[in-house]
C-alpha cells in the first residue's frame, strides 16, 4: 500500500470514528427525563467528544496531506468545498454547541428539583438546529468525498 493509499484510510477510519460518535451525542441528550439522568448524559456527550475532536483533527490533518501529495486536489471543486463545509462545521463544532451545552449545565446546577426545568429543554430545544445542520454538513461532507461530483 502506498503513503497516499495509508493516508485515504486513516482519513476514511477517522471519519468513521468522529462522525459516528457526533450522530449519537444528541440522541444521549434527548433521552434524559430527570435532572439526574440530564446531568449524566452531558457528561457522557463531554467524554464520547473526545472521539469526535480526535476524528476532526485527523480528518483535516490527513485531508490537507493528501492534498499537498496530490496537489490537484486544490483545484478540485469538491475539495475545496469540502473544506469550506469543515471550518462551517466546526464553527458550530466549536463556538456554538459548546455554550449550549456549558448552558444546559448551569440550569441543572443551579436548579433544585428532580425533574429537568423547562429553562433545560428550552435551551435544548435551541440546540436542535444546529444539530440538525452540522448532521447536515457531515453527510454532504461524506457525499462530496464519495462522490466527487465536481
Amino acid at each position: 500500500m502506498t503513503l497516499y493509499g495509508i493516508l485515504v484510510l486513516i482519513h476514511v477510519i477517522a471519519a468513521i470514528i468522529g462522525l459516528g460518535a457526533s450522530f449519537a451525542m444528541p440522541v444521549v441528550t434527548k433521552f434524559a427525563k430527570t435532572k439526574n439522568q440530564a446531568r449524566f448524559a452531558l457528561d457522557l456527550n463531554a467524554k464520547i467528544e473526545t472521539l469526535p475532536k480526535i476524528g476532526s483533527i485527523s480528518l483535516l490533518l490527513t485531508g490537507l496531506i493528501l492534498g499537498f501529495l496530490n496537489t490537484g486536489l486544490f483545484h478540485e471543486t469538491w475539495y475545496i468545498s469540502s473544506l469550506v463545509i469543515y471550518v462551517l462545521a466546526q464553527v458550530l463544532v466549536i463556538g456554538i454547541i459548546p455554550k449550549k451545552q456549558k448552558q444546559m449545565s448551569e440550569i441543572l446546577a443551579a436548579y433544585e428539583g428532580d425533574d429537568l426545568p423547562d429553562d433545560y429543554r428550552a435551551v435544548d430545544k435551541q440546540t436542535d438546529p444546529y444539530m440538525y445542520l452540522l448532521h447536515s454538513l457531515a453527510v454532504i461532507l461524506i457525499i462530496l468525498m464519495v462522490v466527487k461530483p465536481f
